[in-house]
């Protein structure tokens, strides 16, 4: 028995326990990892509550004060704003899970005319820049009557969420068992009536991932917004903002606020979807 933990001893540490010196060096890197990722929201929170004289200075504790809120609430179309993205942001997740999960459903089960034409297509629209398309699309939007009009960024949001949204759902598609299309079929049910009924079900954390993605495409985005938007009734949240700097200046207290409370719905957002995100893209990228 001594002979054993001598040898015990002497074999050196179990084989998977990290070393002292190891795990300080993972903590630390976690450390200052998640103090770099919080640092920038930090900055902003703290500088929306600074009096403007202590705007761009490390003073964050200094005067506190919600000034810039009221500022915001009360001089500004801010709830104007923010019910134009949220009129668009939710029509355009509403139609991007339902365009990518039928469309992601009919490349995985069916083979029919113009799929691979079709799959392709979604896939090298991923490749184009979005900026090269603003002028493009702009011109398009122009001829259709769609500028200043939110069915023209509901549009223009759709062709960039639902490319990359179709091809995920479709890996994940893939990865339902196809008796169970089948059992719907002895069922009486037609293909419609088989997807809504069981397998959209199933596929909860796709689609999870589709809203969110959808969601985040329209409520932040800000270069489509700025070039197909004008007017202060017609912005959107990241138009807004546009209008807090000036060639020569830059109202940061009231810009931070605002940056806070557009945050605040899509944080909301992901607290809702998170428990599936990980799953639906897990299942996406991998399933094919």
């Amino acid at each position: 028995m001594s002979s054993a933990r001598e040898s015990a001893r002497t074999r050196g540490p179990v084989r998977g326990r990290r070393s002292p010196l190891a795990s300080v060096g993972l903590h630390a890197t976690l450390i200052m990892a998640s103090v770099t990722a919080v640092f920038p929201v930090l900055w902003v929170l703290l500088t929306s509550l600074k009096p403007a004289k202590y705007a761009i200075t490390t003073d964050f504790f200094k005067d506190t004060t919600l000034d810039n809120y009221r500022y915001l609430v009360d001089r500004t179309s801010f709830f104007t704003w923010f019910g134009n993205s949220a009129l668009i942001a939710g029509v355009t997740t509403l139609l991007g899970v339902f365009i990518s999960a039928t469309t992601g459903y009919a490349v995985s089960r069916f083979r029919f005319p113009g799929m691979r034409p079709l799959m392709w297509t979604l896939l090298i629209t991923q490749m184009f820049p979005m900026a090269i398309l603003i002028v493009p699309l702009y011109n398009l939007m122009g001829q259709l009557g769609l500028l200043n009009q939110p069915v023209g960024l509901i549009i223009t949001y759709l062709t960039i969420a639902v490319p990359f949204c179709a091809w995920m759902m479709k890996g994940f598609f893939d990865g339902i068992p196809v008796e169970i299309d089948e059992s719907g079929r002895v069922d009486g049910l037609n293909p419609f009536g088989t997807f809504w009924r069981l397998i959209l079900p199933l596929a909860k954390p796709g689609l999870a991932v589709t809203a969110f993605y959808s969601f985040i495409t329209a409520w932040g985005e800000v270069a489509y917004s700025s070039a197909f938007m004008v007017g202060d009734e017609n912005l959107t949240l990241a138009g807004g903002l546009q209008t807090f700097v000036t060639q020569y200046t830059a109202n940061w207290g009231p810009m931070t606020a605002a940056s806070v409370l557009i945050a605040v719905p899509a944080a909301v957002f992901f607290l809702f979807a998170q428990k599936h995100l990980v799953a639906g893209m897990t299942a996406g990228a991998t399933k094919g």
